[in-house]
């Protein structure tokens, strides 16, 4: 089978298309049979070599939809069951850009009925990122959050969940994205740049870090999602951040929210798995609205 990894760091000329053998899957294991699966900014990462872990291969891709193809001992999933999940793990031999991968049971969801797989491809990783930031901040219904980098993914599921919970939520972006973030349940909005009023929270899906802290009440929270890469607290805030888990009863949960519509899965643009150096290039180049999503 055909999969995208990288063996030497750089840019999207680092995104190699190779010929593996086809993984089986083992006690509490499913193989899915890639339909889609999203290019996401920590790809970028792998490839570049941020992360670390020269001289190694590492395959690419944490999101997945597809159709159960194969399944080890010790799972109720059965061959032909539509499902999506989050195949964690920044260093991994293959990852969910190729035509199959194995994950863990504990991982997987089953697919929306309401996206195609294009679609749900896009929600595993970034929704819940969105559910997890969200938990760790433990707001109340009636408290204000603010959420960066509002019009991305992170913080458009975010924005929707807040919403959802009775959370006001302040969206800060572009300007021209204030039509985008009220869509999506925000009730205010400050353009990038502009000084927010405070609020009893930060989710900073745009990586501001310590300058963020100023918007900010007194004993509020802040919670970002580069891991181990909160700011010092200060006048009582609590600072953490997160690192995305894999978590198939809470996706089952994500899922059935975009069912309901309380979530929009956003693509803007999808790519053959054999195009995924462009895909690449194309992330890198900026100002995407959706997720980018490769198609064996």
């Amino acid at each position: 089978m055909r999969a995208a990894v990288v063996t030497t760091f750089g840019g999207p000329e680092a995104v190699e298309i190779v010929e593996v053998e086809r993984p089986a899957p083992g006690a509490g294991q499913i193989r899915i049979k890639v339909a889609a699966a999203a290019l996401n900014p920590v790809d970028a990462g792998v490839r570049s070599g941020i992360f670390g872990g020269a001289g190694q291969r590492f395959g690419l891709g944490w999101d997945v939809a597809g159709t159960v193809d194969a399944v080890g001992d010790a799972t109720e999933w059965q061959v032909g069951d539509e499902v999506i999940a989050l195949h964690h793990g920044r260093f991994k031999q293959l990852g969910t850009h190729a035509e199959y991968v194995v994950v863990d049971t504990g991982a997987v969801a089953k697919a929306p009925a309401s996206l195609d797989p294009v679609h749900a491809a896009a929600l595993p990783l970034n929704a819940l990122m969105a559910a997890q930031t969200l938990d760790r901040l433990a707001l109340e219904p009636g408290q204000s959050l603010l959420v960066t980098g509002a019009a991305g993914a992170v913080g458009g599921y975010a924005i929707q969940l807040a919403a959802h919970r009775g959370i006001q939520v302040t969206a800060y972006a572009s300007e021209a994205d204030e039509a985008l973030t009220r869509s999506f349940g925000a009730t205010s909005f400050v353009a990038r740049g502009t000084t927010p009023a405070p609020v009893d929270a930060v989710l900073d899906a745009a990586f501001i870090g310590a300058d963020a802290l100023a918007w900010v009440r007194d004993d509020g929270a802040y919670v970002g999602v580069i891991p181990g890469a909160a700011p010092s607290p200060e006048r009582g805030i609590r600072t953490s951040s997160v690192e995305v888990t894999a978590n198939g009863s809470q996706l089952t949960t994500l899922a059935r929210l975009t069912d309901e519509g309380v979530l929009t899965a956003r693509v803007a643009e999808t790519f053959p798995l054999t195009d995924t150096t462009k895909a690449h290039t194309r992330l890198a180049e900026g100002g995407v609205r959706g997720r980018l999503v490769l198609v064996p």
